[in-house]
């Protein structure tokens, strides 16, 4: 089975051609200043031309999205959720949702209407999921405070757990390691979580953002990396 996994983050789109689970292929594309204004989408029409796919899994990083406790049905109220982090665009944007009942709680989130109808239009079985319920399926919650760090390229996504519950996530863009670290502090001041109770845990592009995990290690003293991309093996948790 050919499968073509893809990742979209707030300034790039990522890239797997997998086939019983080997990856064939990968790449990444990422928006600078020299870049054309519909460089993504660009690169993104050339992925599915590529081959003929039997399946697509698409995970969004964007981070226009709300978290809510599972078996909230309210879906209409989706879009005014979202609102509250972040601006919306109903014409442009498709609403999703993702439910994770391993912690029981279900994200709302936003996907470009032009992306998803481009992938739509294949007329394959197409699984779209949002990184935050990707990333949460992939944690194991074993001490009572816990912090969970996903490092993406200029961009990371953030748990905080407390006896597995869910006290706090947040998808952010990540440009210094001092906007890392005070994001980091302020959020544990906020939340109550005092340093040396805290475990922490960090994935992701852990070795593109060494510097990032270095800083941190100053500040703080349980960090464990779990997981890092290694490529071609597999960009995306789990």
């Amino acid at each position: 089975m050919n499968v073509l996994n893809l990742l979209f983050t707030k300034d790039g789109l990522i890239y797997q051609i997998a086939k019983n689970k080997s990856i064939l292929e990968e790449k990444s594309y990422f928006v600078t200043e020299e870049t054309p204004e519909n460089f993504i989408t660009d690169q993104l029409d050339n992925v599915l031309i590529k081959q003929r796919f039997d399946e697509i899994h698409v995970i969004s990083s964007l981070n226009h999205f709300t978290l809510m406790p599972e078996g909230f049905s309210e879906h209409t109220t989706g879009f005014e959720l979202i609102a509250y982090n972040a601006p919306v665009d109903k014409e442009n944007e498709e609403l999703m949702l993702s439910v994770n009942k391993k912690f029981k709680v279900q994200f709302y989130y936003t996907f470009p209407k032009s992306f998803y109808n481009k992938i739509k239009e294949l007329a394959i079985p197409v699984h779209f999921n949002f990184s935050g319920e990707k990333f949460l399926n992939s944690i194991t919650n074993k001490s009572n405070k816990e912090i969970h760090i996903n490092l993406y390229h200029n961009q990371c996504e953030f748990f905080a757990i407390d006896n597995k519950k869910i006290i706090l996530y947040n998808n952010l863009d990540v440009n210094s390691e001092v906007d890392f670290l005070y994001f980091v502090m302020f959020t544990l001041s906020k939340i109550d979580f005092g340093i040396n109770e805290t475990n922490f845990f960090a994935y992701g592009e852990t070795t593109e953002n060494e510097t990032f995990i270095s800083e941190l290690q100053k500040f703080v003293k349980n960090l464990k990396i779990v997981f890092d991309n290694i490529p071609n093996k597999n960009f995306i948790l789990g």
